[in-house]
């Protein structure tokens, strides 16, 4: 009876030992399932698997407290950057305006404090600037994205970018409202002004040149093509400033009609011009004044020869840095490889 007491005892001490590791949180606490006797190797058995199995459990826990923590974080990021993005939005000069697509409800305004329960209208500052706050409710957009103006109070004018999304799980429509009161200003001037060259009809240097902030400060795509009226002294010289005159209005006409009216065509100087097109078309625009070049060389307006230099430059944009200055300074560069081959041809016309 002793012998089967200590074996008793023996077996009990190595499953108590295991059961201890288990408590006590060891991955992997051991268990020899040979060092236990045959009668009580089963119950081991199933003891170790209980004990895989519980191990696994907390392993895996442990992992998804780790994922929690994580999310956690993630999640106290992103409050943070909305956070930011509030208050980066608080001092736009801009409207930013969310409205519930259905129930009309003003879900946001970055010109208000988001503090407390939502103010479902317009505050008093909107209502009082945006005369137009009821075609905002109701604006109804079939296009993903719409740039519409609408005038204020005050002579004051607004553009309005829309464009529908899904916050919060509520379908609403996004306004994006700017005061363009300074450029409709800006806009009724270039036209009111005496910004008209009066030997030609286009537009001035003058035009020119506030057109040209314009694009610079707006970081507009431009192409600027810089024209430069070959051999006018000699025409003035040899047969009048009559002549001249004439020699300037053929030249405005060849290049008048070959491009749109919405194009800036100025003249800048005596004998030198600029043309403005939207976005950036370097090489289909050299392509072309090389066609123009030889239409006006090959035309028959008067007994002398006719041509003009050009040189044509990209405006980026968005990552330019170049002055007006500096712009010009270019295109005359490539002008006067122009005007080198031109002088090869012409040299009387060209000096």
């Amino acid at each position: 009876m002793g012998d089967d007491y200590s074996m008793s005892t023996k077996n009990f001490d190595i499953l108590y030992e295991y059961l201890k590791g288990i408590r006590r949180g060891l991955e992997a606490p051991s268990l020899d399932i040979s060092e236990l006797d045959e009668a009580y190797r089963d119950f081991g058995q199933e003891l170790l698997q209980t004990g895989e199995e519980l191990t696994a459990y907390r392993v895996r826990e442990k992992q998804l407290e780790e994922e929690k923590q994580h999310i956690q974080n993630r999640a106290d990021m992103i409050e943070g950057y909305n956070e930011l993005l509030v208050a980066m939005l608080s001092k736009r000069d801009e409207w930013l305006l969310v409205v519930d697509m259905n129930s009309k409800e003003v879900l946001y305004c970055n010109k208000r404090k988001q503090v407390g329960k939502t103010d479902k209208s317009f505050c008093r500052t909107c209502k009082s600037r945006l005369t137009f706050h009821p075609e905002l409710l109701n604006w109804k957009g079939d296009e993903q994205y719409s740039v519409w103006e609408m005038a204020g109070a005050d002579d004051t004018n607004y553009r309005i970018t829309s464009f529908p999304i899904e916050l919060k799980e509520r379908s609403s429509y996004v306004h994006i409202i700017v005061d363009i009161t300074e450029e409709k200003r800006m806009a009724h001037n270039l036209t009111s002004k005496a910004y008209h060259d009066p030997g030609t009809g286009i537009k001035n240097r003058l035009f020119f040149e506030e057109y040209m902030e314009i694009i610079l400060r707006e970081k507009q795509q431009a192409t600027l093509c810089y024209l430069d009226l070959d051999g006018l002294k000699y025409v003035n010289d040899k047969y009048g400033h009559l002549e001249g005159d004439i020699y300037i209005q053929n030249f405005v006409e060849i290049i008048r009609k070959d491009f749109r009216s919405g194009d800036t065509f100025a003249r800048i100087g005596g004998d030198e011009f600029c043309l403005v097109l939207t976005g950036n078309m370097k090489e289909l625009m050299d392509k072309k004044l090389e066609e123009i070049l030889i239409e006006f060389q090959e035309s028959d307006f008067s007994e002398y020869q006719c041509s003009f230099s050009f040189g044509v430059v990209d405006i980026p944009g968005a990552s330019n840095t170049m002055t007006l200055d500096e712009i010009l300074q270019k295109a005359d560069e490539l002008m006067y490889e122009c005007k080198r081959k031109n002088k090869e041809k012409y040299p009387e016309l060209v000096r």
